[in-house]
């Protein structure tokens, strides 16, 4: 089977996965949530779902607490942190691994982004390392103060760009116990360098681009932004898209697990501080155990495995493929995300 017909199957296969889920998903969530098996109301005895609100420098943050089945805050549970994609937002694979997790018995939080989401900040999608940082540390501040949690049994899972902002928090953040990633995504390089390095060339342009857009800003003129064109949906457009990352994302984020709230877009000037930053950098710094896992067929693999192997100041570190999974695919596809939630509850129950 050449190429050409091996994408154009999967992109059908894509495609009827996506009316199938579309018919899933109606009626609408109650918590506006997307994903497959979602909590549809709060039911005595089984997990549930607690929205919250709470400030991080003068922001309002948009938060969903999980607590697992039979949950009593007078006891003590561990708990994790869940930081979502880049463009993603709590109700989307964020909230199916936080929920996930509170079934096996963890207290779990996932929260929008500030300036992105249901969260606060102006103006919208502004898209900076420091604050994506800060949003984990400012997730760990709330949870570790909720009711019933164990404050020194706290865990982090970053899933794709939330990844590689979980590793840069985790290397000073020492609250984290254990860290781990899924399908981890380092936003500095692939927003410096291009996905595979495909954009070297234009990084001197880009970088003047996105310093006239703060200088517009700053001037009080018009926010310009990056990606802010609709995503690709047809057949045809999809099948030009030679990564497997962008094609099967725009098909996730823009049919089937589609959210309002969620978007590509970030702005301009965000690239100031994008294509300064490498969560690569001072891995060393990480000395809690590790676990990295991404797909066995994950053409972002790089990223991980560049992470991975500066991870030199912990004991304990494992790298977990997930066998025939792409990126995206271990946000949603029930065999992967087992798999993957296996292994995490071996890693999360050994060390909190």
């Amino acid at each position: 089977m050449n190429r050409k017909i091996k994408t154009n199957l999967l992109i059908v296969m894509y495609i009827a996965a996506t009316i199938a889920i579309s018919a899933q998903n109606k009626p609408t969530n109650t918590f506006g949530l997307v994903y497959r098996d979602a909590i549809t109301e709060n039911v005595p005895g089984r997990v549930n779902i607690h929205p919250v609100t709470y400030k991080l420098n003068g922001i309002n943050i948009a938060a969903n607490i999980y607590t697992p089945a039979n949950y009593d805050p007078s006891k003590k549970y561990p708990a994790v942190v869940v930081a979502h994609p880049n463009g993603g937002v709590k109700e989307q694979v964020a909230g199916l691994y936080a929920q996930r997790l509170a079934e096996s018995g963890y207290i779990t939080i996932a929260a929008d982004a500030s300036f992105q989401g249901a969260s606060g900040g102006e103006p919208r999608n502004v898209d900076k390392p420091a604050f994506r940082i800060e949003d984990i540390r400012g997730m760990a501040d709330f949870i570790t103060q909720f009711a019933g949690v164990k404050a020194d049994s706290l865990g982090l899972l970053g899933i794709c760009g939330g990844g590689g902002y979980s590793l840069a928090a985790a290397q000073t953040d020492k609250r984290f116990k254990a860290v781990a990633t899924l399908s981890m995504f380092n936003s500095g390089v692939v927003r410096r360098n291009g996905f595979m390095n495909s954009g070297i060339s234009t990084i001197q342009e880009r970088l003047i681009q996105a310093s006239e857009a703060r200088a517009q800003e700053a001037a009080g003129g018009k926010v310009l932004y990056v990606a802010d064109s609709p995503m690709p949906t047809q057949e045809e457009e999809l099948a030009k898209i030679p990564y497997d990352l962008y094609r099967e994302g725009y098909i996730y984020y823009g049919n089937t697990h589609k959210h309002p709230n969620s978007t590509f877009r970030y702005t301009m000037s965000s690239l100031l501080d994008l294509m300064a930053f490498d969560a690569s950098t001072n891995m060393n710094l990480i000395n809690q155990p590790l676990l990295m896992m991404a797909g066995s067929k994950a053409d972002t693999f790089y990223m991980t495995d560049a992470c991975f192997n500066n991870a030199t100041g912990t004991k304990e570190k494992e790298l977990f493929l997930i066998p025939g999974a792409t990126h995206i695919q271990t946000y949603y596809v029930p065999e992967y995300v087992e798999q993957a939630m296996k292994k995490l509850n071996e890693f999360l129950g050994k060390y909190l």
